[in-house]
């Protein structure tokens, strides 16, 4: 007994932890600094295609200038913080979704006489595939994850466990080229461009094996979501208004939806009519200063990229308001506002959840040991001498490991890449092949890392819905992942064999051998 309460002691709040890895972070870039910790590495020019020496030192905070750094940019980082502002305004069009009973009548009627293996099962699906609208799937599908098992008498918890494991598992998994993708593929092109001219990638050279990939994760995830991870948690006690009798469709429901459907289906049509080019008066979201459709959709200067979270919670708004009309549940300007303040009426921890988040994130960011440690497992690819798949392998591992202390793939493949493609290309294996290699690696690491800045959602989403509050700590969230981040990566590593030995095609016109 003496020992659990020991245990107990120790566990500390996920609050906690985030401030004690500030802390840490701030001495050990002291001391890195003081020993002159660097890392030295080629960089290429995106103007001149040339190589230059480029080298990554640790920044110290443990200084005077490190400790005017921190007092003098943590407010402005928290406020900064795209997480928060994000998640704010998302929050607001799925609180009047639910404060007008939209979502519980909707997610009612879809999986009242499904499956529990089946809604799971659609849910993963979904989430390994939603890579195309970036990090905004976190802030969409971890609360409505939640709300999809409540509403369907089980435990919320499940939910979210599930979708957060099956979004950053399936980040690197998408059928339709996303905004990351094309800026890993310019840089892939970049530095084979130095030994095979004017290389290109097509925009679907990644399609066979994506397909396969999320599909196989698919059932995978879901078995072990309801095999493994459903036992392993404690009984939900739902409240008496959550465990009503069956939904009856009465007539103002009736109604309800179907103006949600009308409102609904007529702004997809207007935003889908203004992403596509070249028809009348159409294509207004793109940014045609780009030459490729993928360019012009996801470049920082188009509208669809800086207005994408406003568009989403809009329409999430659109259908809670016509529902609530439709359903007579929102009868004036009152009722629509408390819709709105819905979700975020329990918002005092998750901020102070997202402040500490924020600022550790930015004080390891600013000491950049993540960049330090990156360019030194890159440097490993410039020391071997082997190729062909132990090589393959190779760069699996190391993106494995680099995603711990760099979750962003773009930095990350600009310093992995100026290595791992000349090497590639020297063995006879397509630069497509390698950038593959790279996202399944960092797909399979990314959930496990406090510094990703979307796992303080993930955090924060377990502890609004935990019955006991003291279960949630951050070592607790990261061992229910580890299922997931296990079979991920055996798959992969499956797949990047298979691959291999068959020569089996990537994509379209996309092999693995050059």
């Amino acid at each position: 007994m003496k020992k659990r309460k020991n245990r107990e002691k120790v566990n500390l709040h996920p609050v906690m932890v985030y401030l004690i890895l500030s802390l840490i972070v701030i001495i050990l870039s002291g001391i890195l600094s003081w020993f002159n910790v660097q890392a030295t590495y080629n960089q290429i020019s995106p103007i001149t295609g040339e190589y230059s020496v480029t080298t990554e030192a640790v920044t110290s905070l443990f200084s005077l200038r490190g400790l005017k750094y921190i007092f003098t940019n943590t407010v402005s980082n928290f406020a900064n913080f795209a997480v928060l502002s994000h998640l704010i305004i998302i929050l607001l069009g799925i609180g009047l979704m639910e404060k007008s009973g939209f979502l519980k009548t909707v997610i009612t009627l879809l999986t009242k006489k499904a499956k529990k293996t089946t809604v799971t099962f659609v849910l993963i699906l979904i989430c390994l595939s939603t890579s195309i609208i970036g990090d905004l799937s976190y802030l969409i599908f971890i609360p409505l994850s939640a709300l999809l098992f409540l509403y369907g008498k089980r435990n919320p918890i499940l939910g979210i466990i599930a979708s957060f494991a099956a979004l950053t598992c399936g980040s690197a998994l998408s059928m339709i080229l996303t905004s990351v993708d094309s800026s890993l593929i310019n840089i892939t092109e970049l530095n084979s461009q130095i030994l095979l001219g004017s290389y290109a990638i097509n925009s679907w050279a990644f399609l066979l094996i994506m397909i396969v990939a999320i599909i196989t994760l698919a059932f995978l995830l879901t078995n072990i979501t309801e095999n493994i991870i459903a036992k392993r948690l404690e009984k939900y006690d739902f409240a008496e208004e959550e465990v009503e009798e069956d939904l009856v469709l009465t007539k103002p429901k009736m109604r309800g939806l179907l103006l949600a459907g009308i409102v609904g289906l007529i702004y997809l049509l207007i935003f889908i009519y203004n992403i596509i080019p070249g028809l009348p008066f159409s294509g207004n979201f793109l940014d045609y200063s780009q030459e490729l459709y993928i360019d012009k959709l996801f470049s920082y200067e188009s509208f669809f990229t800086n207005g994408f979270v406003f568009i989403v919670a809009f329409f999430f708004v659109l259908l809670g308001l016509s529902y609530g009309i439709g359903a007579r549940t929102i009868k004036n300007n009152k009722d629509f506002i408390d819709g709105l303040s819905h979700s975020l009426n329990d918002m005092g921890k998750i901020l102070v959840m997202i402040f500490a988040a924020a600022t550790f994130i930015s004080i390891f960011k600013q000491t950049n040991i993540g960049n330090v440690i990156t360019v030194g497992l890159a440097n490993v690819l410039g020391r071997v001498s082997f190729s062909g798949l132990p090589l393959l392998l190779l760069i699996f591992l190391v993106s494995i490991m680099a995603t711990i202390f760099l979750p962003s793939s773009v930095s990350k493949w600009s310093i992995i890449a100026t290595t791992a493609i000349p090497h590639i290309i020297n063995a006879g294996i397509t630069p497509e092949f390698a950038q593959v290699v790279f996202r399944f690696g960092e797909s399979v690491s990314l959930g496990l890392t406090p510094i990703f800045a979307y796992f303080v959602v993930y955090l924060a989403y377990l502890e609004k819905y935990s019955q006991n509050s003291g279960n949630i700590r951050v070592t607790n969230a990261i061992k229910v992942q580890l299922p997931y981040n296990i079979v991920t990566f055996l798959v992969f590593l499956v797949l990047i064999v298979i691959w291999y030995i068959i020569g089996l095609p990537l994509g379209l016109n996309t092999g693995i051998s050059l």
